[in-house]
């Protein structure tokens, strides 16, 4: 799945297969401007900053057990999340600064450090990253992903994809093959 944050018209936390198919709104009330997410693979929950409301939210992936982590000032001006273990990790663009909050109380806020210019967080980490079982975009016996000549997008699930093609071609009628 692929998740994402829009504060057009309506503001709202959404989710769709990785070829755009099935759009589904997770949070579509009581958002304003929801900017940074970062996403609990093992537990299946979405979080996300919202910068107008001044607070950090979570849900689980069909927008139930919805609730606040940490609301107010103390965490204004917040760019880029990311999530481990018990903690939220963000950065404070007023200051530079990166936080560490707990995700579970809220309370516990912690300034790690100051960097001279981030606007982005990422927790790179053996455990936060899946295993990867076999899927229908792999590499074919002639070198092609899932068999597509140009792009090959994961669909519903892992055993369907779906091909495209890159700007100026159309996609043939075999579905495959890009012209």
């Amino acid at each position: 799945k692929l998740f994402f944050t829009d504060y057009g018209n309506a503001a709202k936390v959404e989710r769709c297969d990785m070829d755009g198919m099935n759009r589904t709104w997770i949070v579509d009330s009581k958002i304003e401007q929801p900017t940074a997410l970062a996403l609990d693979l093992v537990n299946k929950y979405v979080y996300w900053v919202d910068i107008y409301l001044d607070s950090v939210e979570v849900a689980d992936y069909q927008g139930r057990k919805r609730h606040t982590i940490i609301k107010g000032r103390q965490i204004r001006h917040l760019c880029g999340l990311a999530v481990f273990e018990n903690y939220l990790y963000t950065v404070n663009s007023d200051n530079l600064s990166i936080l560490q909050i707990n995700r579970y109380n809220g309370t516990d806020v912690q300034s790690l450090a100051r960097l001279d210019n981030a606007k982005e967080i990422r927790v790179y980490q053996k455990r936060t990253q899946t295993a990867v079982r076999s899927h229908a975009c792999e590499v074919d016996p002639y070198g092609m992903l899932g068999g597509c000549s140009h792009i090959c997008l994961l669909s519903s699930n892992y055993k369907a994809r779906t091909c495209r093609c890159r700007t100026g071609f159309i996609l043939g009628s075999d579905g495959r093959s890009c012209k």
